[in-house]
């Protein structure tokens, strides 16, 4: 497929030798010819773990300092008494086996974030095939399982991010908006790479990760010094 005018433009801009320190990088981003829409700003870390073993696997959970720029959708599974805690919270959605029927017979999946109470998850783990390839799926190891339901809310909608390695070793999120300040955009950046160095295997020996490249989402990537 041939490239747009502007991503070809893009190309020239960018340096694909160079590694960036991180400030070079969000200008260099920046000053690239932008489409109509306000970009994500995307990070993309290949890690230095073996994909295959249960015990490197990589997990976690960050509230970026600057939130997404996205608004949020989310739902909630809990009981009867807990839902209009959740909706005083700002939740999209909440509800139970109705919610879960909605997905499963629906194809539904207008939301963007998944919480749910542990009585509720006997419900929940059963939508695992549908809500797991998406990163949806609640875990207690990134709090998205808890009783303490408006606290998630509120978390999620402050621009917290769940990340998970994939079967590659990678780790892929959005860490705001290309209309973000630089500086914005650059705490952003360290919060997550510190909640991901966080999230570190015991089991990984030697360097952790291996390499991080930023992009918006119409533009090359570029590498950035870790």
């Amino acid at each position: 497929m041939k490239s747009s005018k502007r991503f070809q433009q893009a190309v020239k801009t960018i340096d694909s030798d160079k590694t960036y320190s991180l400030d070079e990088a969000i200008a260099a981003l920046q000053s690239v010819p932008q489409p109509k829409f306000d970009q994500t700003l995307e990070i993309s870390c290949k890690l230095e773990v073996d994909a295959t073993k249960s015990d490197q696997l990589v997990r976690g959970a960050v509230v970026l300092p600057h939130g997404t720029g996205k608004d949020i959708r989310i739902l909630v599974f809990c009981e009867p008494e807990k839902e209009q805690e959740a909706k005083d919270a700002g939740a999209s959605y909440v509800g139970g086996q109705d919610m879960a029927d909605k997905i499963t017979k629906e194809n539904w999946l207008d939301f963007d974030y998944c919480i749910a109470t542990p009585k509720s998850m006997p419900i929940v783990s059963r939508l695992g095939r549908v809500l797991g390839p998406r990163g949806l799926m609640p875990s207690t190891k990134t709090g998205t399982v808890t009783d303490n339901v408006s606290f998630a809310v509120n978390e999620a909608k402050k621009g917290k991010i769940d990340f998970r390695m994939d079967k590659t070793g990678c780790v892929h999120v959005g860490a705001g908006k290309a209309s973000f300040s630089p500086e914005a955009l650059k705490e952003n950046v360290k919060a997550f790479l510190d909640a991901l160095k966080h999230a570190r295997p015991a089991a990984v020996k030697g360097e952790f990760i291996g390499s991080v490249y930023l992009s918006l989402t119409m533009s090359p990537s570029v590498r950035i010094q870790v």
